[in-house]
């Protein structure tokens, strides 16, 4: 007769719930008197008894492994409610947009344990044709530190996403820049939309999207102090932007740019156009003191300037609105100042970057060596010429 196994040795018995072979047992009780059980299940019992043996290992590793169903996805949806810390909603919006079309249907329904590198590098090779470099950099590093969130909380062993390089993507479109020929047909276009202002401010002073959206009318000067010593002249204080936190890209990007005439003219017409916005709002006008709002008062998010800019040049000549983008406006304003004479270094210090390397390898094809500034060079760029500078 065979010899009966000592209480606590483990057993393996048929679940019939569950139509699948349990191996269990028992190692001891933890620090409130609890008996801790391992299993294993298995449609075997050799299958059983080797999950219990992997379990086994795992414990013995410290590790407080995963319930087996515990997915790649269930580990990105974690990471996704509470792991990317303090980040804008539209980058959470963005993160959720990658996951959900790239993560999600190819390695989701993976669980997490049996993630492999084969596999991650499969997806990624998958993914480059469709994605860009720097999506691709994104969606991988949101699985990357999606599953080290899962490591540190002892639900895999280790980290497979880590060890995969990232392949080069898609190339991304090359930004461009408009000629002044160009420039002049997209300030006629723009002249009677309510994003004629955006537009014009955006080619005279070089401000990046972020930075106009955030404008506030109260870091806005029409007049200027002609009277000081040295005169002040109107001007825009570019101290904020949409980034988290309300500050601009760098600490060099906080800047105090002149306005040109242009730029003042264009002002005057955003400051009365947005009074009638508001006198037609009425009580659903919900103040917010940017100097670019929507027809209800709110801070622009970047789908509206995206939409907007691209009604606003629609009459443009030759120029097709689904190919320009409101951020290739500032590529404009470089170009139109290098081909007016203005150094690099001076052209960097007006775009706020830490230094004109920065400026040149951004935007190298519209860069040209030589000399002189802002608000000045618009004025000879543009002078009274009435194409496009009539009063709005």
């Amino acid at each position: 007769m065979a010899e009966r196994r000592s209480r606590g040795d483990g057993g393996l018995h048929w679940d019939e719930s569950r139509k699948r072979w349990i191996a269990s047992v028992t190692l001891g009780f933890d620090g409130r008197g609890k008996r801790i059980v391992k299993k294993g299940s298995g449609r075997t019992k050799t299958e059983a008894k080797n999950k219990l043996k992997e379990v086994l290992r795992d414990h013995e590793d410290g590790l407080a492994i995963a319930p087996e169903g515990f997915t790649v996805a269930n580990a990105v949806r974690d990471f996704l409610d509470h792991g990317q810390g303090d980040v804008s909603d539209s980058t959470k919006a963005k993160n959720l947009s990658l996951c959900e079309n790239h993560v999600f249907p190819l390695l989701g329904a993976y669980k997490l344990r049996d993630l492999t590198a084969g596999h991650v590098d499969k997806w990624l090779a998958d993914r480059a044709p469709k994605l860009s470099t720097r999506s691709l950099q994104a969606v991988h590093s949101i699985l990357n530190r999606a599953i080290k969130r899962a490591m540190a909380r002892d639900k895999v062993k280790r980290n497979v996403v880590a060890l995969c390089s990232i392949p080069a993507g898609r190339a991304g479109r090359r930004s461009k820049s408009l000629t002044l020929r160009q420039v002049k047909a997209v300030l006629k276009s723009a002249r009677r939309h309510r994003m004629y202002a955006y537009v014009v401010l955006a080619l005279v002073t070089g401000a990046r999207t972020e930075e106009l959206r955030a404008l506030l009318w109260d870091n806005v000067d029409l007049v200027g102090d002609p009277k000081a010593d040295p005169p002040v002249p109107p001007h825009i204080a570019v101290w904020r932007s949409v980034r988290v936190g309300g500050d601009t890209k760098t600490r060099k990007s906080r800047r105090t740019l002149a306005l040109s005439t242009l730029g003042v003219q264009a002002l005057m017409y955003q400051r009365e156009q947005q009074g009638w916005e508001r006198v037609a709002a009425g009580d659903k006008w919900k103040e917010a003191g940017v100097v670019f709002a929507t027809r209800l008062g709110g801070e622009m998010d970047a789908s509206n300037v995206r939409r907007d800019f691209r009604n606003a040049i629609k009459g443009a000549p030759e120029i097709n609105p689904n190919d320009w983008t409101p951020r290739e406006l500032r590529h404009s304003f470089v170009s139109l100042l290098s081909d007016s004479g203005m150094s690099v270094d001076e052209i960097s210090k007006l775009v706020g970057h830490s230094n004109s390397t920065v400026t040149e390898e951004v935007y190298r094809h519209q860069i040209r060596p030589v000399i002189q500034t802002g608000a000045v060079a618009m004025d000879g760029i543009f002078g009274d010429d009435p194409e496009v500078n009539p009063k709005p």
